[in-house]
């Protein structure tokens, strides 16, 4: 497979695109299995693309694998891995299945074009915004015993609610969200309510003392800024806090949320931003590497960078002039190499590195500001000692509404 994509100049970064095909439990040999894993190989790809089929043995059911080269061996021409082949592959397996008399998913739901980014989201191991929506829905219908409790528990996790359509909206959201959409009709939420009440008002009040949504949320980034002498409760302009600062304290924010299952930001805007931990820490690496610490060195890198990159377009620009009068082969060759490097060495890293910190510098000011609004809503339930470290309040103060 290397081989082929070496032949035809491949230079994309997938390897090998993998597909699965499982069967009822003992309906099938590891033989038949094989076999109808072959051709379903050789329908799909085998006139362009190399496969690699194999029966694994390790689950209640028998299932195939196939590892498919994305260059074509005939061509060189490119695999699409497009929904329309994720649905032609399906197609193809039932076929085979049927024509070895074996059982298929009769009438399924393949995912639907609505469904298809919620889709790949999910693929990526990351949540949408209607996954955080159910998931601080179910923490709200832990405690909450009546349809105004409730509102009030959404409206402190920061949504707005239409009783009228049955909707939910986050801050930031363009559109709301119907509750019957995400497996919440008026009916679930009513039993699970009743239920609630049904447990006595002492249980509640034990539980909203454990689960209360304020005094989880209100510990997180006073934490942080304590901990990190961060200055953005007293600072009025963005440019003069510590940027590096600004993207180290939602890493720490962001991995506490993942990690801990009691710790949850109120905002709802900020905490739909962990699933872009990854980038955040990228980018806090960026600036620790460039020495970057305010948003006005930011400002001067960009300047800086783009002049760089402007000074070497320009001497690349000389070297391909050249390239087009020249006649001596080795000046040429030297010529196209010199360009080459340039590009490669110099260029494409630069782009690189101004792409990133135009993003940083765009995204900086409002990230800033959903901190701020953050600790503004956690202030009620901290408070700061003689020596300016941030204190908590006890249980029963945080539990009381």
């Amino acid at each position: 497979m290397v081989a082929v994509q070496k032949r035809f100049g491949s230079r994309g970064d997938t390897v090998a695109w993998h597909g699965f095909q499982s069967f009822v439990t003992g309906e099938v040999t590891p033989e038949e299995a094989f076999e109808i894993g072959k051709e379903t190989a050789r329908r799909m790809w085998g006139d362009k693309y190399q496969v690699v089929i194999t029966v694994h043995l390790n689950t209640d059911n028998l299932h195939c694998h196939f590892i498919a080269n994305p260059i074509s061996f005939k061509d060189g021409s490119r695999f699409q891995n497009k929904i329309y082949n994720h649905r032609r592959l399906r197609e193809i397996s039932d076929e085979v299945c049927r024509e070895y008399g074996k059982s298929v998913l009769e009438n399924s739901n393949f995912y639907s074009k609505g469904k298809k980014k919620e889709y790949w989201v999910h693929q990526n191991g990351q949540m949408t915004h209607r996954d955080m929506l159910k998931k601080d829905i179910e923490y709200c219908l832990k405690t909450a015993y009546d349809w105004k409790t409730f509102e009030k528990q959404l409206y402190g996790l920061g949504y707005t609610v239409d009783w009228t359509r049955m909707s939910v909206k986050g801050k930031g959201w363009e559109r709301a969200v119907r509750l019957k959409n995400i497996g919440y009709t008026e009916d679930v939420i009513a039993r699970r309510l009743e239920h609630n009440h049904y447990q006595g008002w002492a249980f509640i009040r034990d539980v909203w003392n454990v689960n209360l949504p304020k005094r989880n949320k209100s510990v997180l980034l006073s934490h942080f800024v304590n901990e990190l002498e961060f200055s953005i409760v007293h600072s009025h302009d963005v440019t003069e806090i510590y940027v590096d600062l600004l993207f180290l304290v939602l890493i720490y924010a962001f991995q506490v949320i993942k990690e801990v299952k009691d710790a949850v930001i109120m905002s709802v805007e900020l905490r739909h931003f962990v699933k872009d931990l990854t980038y955040y820490i990228e980018d806090y690496n960026f600036l620790r590497d460039t020495g970057i610490r305010t948003i006005p060195e930011l400002d001067k890198y960009i300047e800086t960078t783009q002049t760089k990159i402007k000074e070497f377009e320009h001497e690349r620009s000389l070297l391909r002039n050249k390239v087009r009068r020249e006649t001596n082969s080795e000046v040429l060759a030297e010529n196209k190499k010199l360009r080459s490097e340039i590009t490669n060495k110099h260029i494409l890293p630069l782009r690189k590195n101004l792409k990133r910190a135009l993003k940083i510098r765009e995204k900086s000011p409002h990230l800033y500001e959903l901190l701020k609004q953050e600790l503004a809503m956690e202030a009620p339930y901290r408070k700061i000692n003689r020596d300016g470290k941030v204190v908590f309040n006890n249980a029963s103060e945080r539990g009381a509404r």
